[in-house]
């Protein structure tokens, strides 16, 4: 491990038989970057700053949740040097391997135990996700409570908690890679349908009727998948089309031009120049040129 980065034990919080610890704190800027030989569980309950996390820098607010693995360094950093105005405040959920093999009782289910133990391991990557129904916020603040002031059968309820919260997390996490995969199938579709009508009049308003997301949606959509926006990639497809056509046909340019869905002259000769750097003519001319040189 990098001697910069303190390394924090389970000795020094994990000391009851519980093999638990979850306090409520608010983050300054004396607490070194560190990592530990625990798993921490992290929600931000008030205000905002920066986690700091391996190599990423997240900015934070309220509802954030981050499992932290062993061996994975990170610190939080209020968003600014006056704390007492401006504090931001974290619930930790601090447990290690041996309250996995507990949680083996309650946890039916082996997948979400493997993943508890590719934590213990550092065999996964840190997970951030957020809490949209507070529910996260209500069961971390009652494992707070349950923890500061033990009652009658605290040791089960603390555990039921736990496994709450790992299940809770799991779910949502598990719900957002198949978010992302239906997402990436229904992507798949809008780019299959593009290419499909790339000679048609295309609006964006297409997209959103065969797809059933919105604008938004669909323009971050592009951006993700092809680094471009949706009229930058219509254009590229339409000027590849164009290129192929030029290349392999005797058409004139006007008709081309028709043929991938242009409708002005200038459009598409101010649009094949930017992606090509020629005019279509010079274009056909060269690629014939190299043809018939092979």
């Amino acid at each position: 491990m990098d001697s910069s980065v303190q390394l924090m034990k389970s000795e020094y919080f994990l000391h009851n038989h519980l093999q638990l610890f979850v306090n409520r704190c608010s983050e300054d800027f004396m607490l070194p970057f560190h990592a530990h030989d625990f798993i921490e569980y992290s929600y931000v309950a008030e205000g905002k700053g920066f986690h700091h996390i391996g190599e990423d820098v997240i900015p934070v607010k309220k509802g954030m949740l981050f499992v932290i693995p062993v061996g994975v360094p990170h610190v939080f950093r209020p968003a600014s040097t006056n704390v007492t105005e401006h504090p931001l405040i974290i619930y930790n959920c601090l447990f290690n391997a041996e309250l996995i093999n507990t949680l083996t009782a309650i946890v039916q289910e082996k997948e979400i135990i493997q993943h508890l133990m590719d934590l213990a391991q550092n065999q996964v990557p840190y997970i951030s996700i957020v809490d949209r129904n507070d529910q996260m916020e209500e069961l971390i603040v009652k494992l707070y409570r349950e923890s500061s002031v033990p009652g009658i059968g605290s040791s089960t309820m603390l555990y039921t908690l736990v496994s709450q919260l790992v299940l809770m997390t799991y779910r949502q996490l598990y719900q957002k890679d198949q978010d992302e995969e239906n997402h990436s199938t229904g992507f798949d579709y809008i780019l299959h349908y593009i290419k499909e009508h790339v000679s048609n009049r295309i609006r964006m308003s297409d997209l959103v009727r065969i797809s059933g997301w919105s604008e938004k949606q669909i323009g971050r959509m592009f951006l993700r998948h092809t680094g471009q926006t949706f009229s930058g990639h219509l254009q590229h497809l339409r000027i590849q089309k164009s290129c192929a056509i030029l290349k392999n046909s005797q058409h004139k340019v006007s008709l081309i031009a028709e043929l991938v869905g242009y409708r002005d002259m200038d459009s598409f000769y101010a649009a094949f120049k930017k992606i090509t750097g020629e005019t279509p003519l010079a274009y056909r001319k060269k690629s014939r040129a190299l043809h018939s040189g092979r």
